[in-house]
Order: structure tokens, then C-alpha cells, then sequence
């Protein structure tokens, strides 16, 4: 007897499923996140100038108060997924706004490097079944972001050698 295939995760009310229940998981560490969101996404950015000194230089002013506000709707999606209890719904933004950053020429890693730096910033203000249901989320989108900013077209600095090795490709 083959053994049954999962129903799957994703509850689309096309599909004939309830649409996904926002009190399911920690509602109330969402309503902290989406308080708390200009904070969390300065810290964050804080964060990533700390620990990447060049982070700096690859943006102007302008560039880190745009990156500040996307970092805030990193934060309402990040809370809808902690409130639902579902790290799928990061993943899914993450592979979404891949072609916005690369249109703006940001690279997806230094998107990835926000992700975690919001988890940083975040982690204090929530509960440890919070925190967790959070970075499961994050790593999600971060894995997203990463894996993708590896494909042709991301703004990020390419190996001297390999760009000139193929220059002529």
C-alpha cells in the first residue's frame, strides 16, 4: 500500500481551505513586532553597519533610509507569519521581492544581512516560543535570499578572477 502524500501546509481559499488563521500562532508577539517595527528596523540596520564595514559605502544616505523602510516591511511580514505560525509565508515574500531589489541594484545577501539583523533586534522583545517561531521565519527568508542571490544579475561584488576568466562569455 503506498503510503498518502501530506495534505500540504498552505491553506488558499481557492483551493476549497479555510484561509489561514492570523491567531494560530503568537498574535500577540505580532502586535509587539508591528509596535515596535521603527525600532526593530534601525537597530537592525544599526546592526549590519556594525558588523559590515562596507555596508556603508555601498549605500548612500538615501539608499539606508529606503533599506530603513524596507526593513519595516520585512517586519509586517515577519509579524504575519509569527501571528499565523507559519514560516512559509516569509520564504514567500522573500522569493518575491527579489526582483524589486535587483531592479533597485541591491544585493539579496545584504537583504539577508537585514534578515538577520532583525533577528537580533527582535529576539529581545519576545518570549522564547516567540523567538523561536521568529527565527524559523527569518531562516526561511534568508535562505530564500541567499540562495537566489547567488543567480545572474544580483547586485552584489563578483570574484576579480572569474569576472575576468569570463569577460569574453
Amino acid at each position: 500500500m503506498a503510503a498518502v502524500a501530506p495534505e500540504p501546509a498552505h491553506r488558499h481559499p481557492n483551493l476549497g481551505k479555510p484561509p489561514i488563521d492570523m491567531t494560530a500562532g503568537f498574535p500577540a508577539a505580532a502586535a509587539i513586532l508591528r509596535r515596535d517595527k521603527a525600532a526593530i528596523a534601525a537597530d537592525a540596520i544599526e546592526a549590519v553597519l556594525a558588523t559590515d564595514p562596507e555596508f556603508r559605502t555601498r549605500f548612500s544616505q538615501a539608499g539606508l533610509r529606503r533599506l530603513l523602510l524596507d526593513a519595516e516591511a520585512l517586519i509586517d511580514r515577519l509579524a504575519a507569519s509569527v501571528a499565523s505560525n507559519d514560516p512559509r509565508s516569509m520564504a514567500e515574500f522573500a522569493e518575491w521581492i527579489g526582483p524589486i531589489f535587483r531592479r533597485r541594484e541591491v544585493s539579496l545577501w545584504d537583504v539577508a544581512a537585514v534578515c538577520d539583523g532583525i533577528r537580533g533586534a527582535a529576539a529581545s522583545r519576545l518570549a522564547d516560543d516567540e523567538a523561536n517561531a521568529m527565527a524559523g521565519a527569518i531562516d526561511g527568508a534568508a535562505t530564500v535570499l541567499r540562495k537566489n542571490g547567488r543567480l545572474g544579475g544580483d547586485g552584489h561584488k563578483r570574484n576579480a578572477l572569474l569576472k575576468w576568466l569570463y569577460r569574453g562569455v
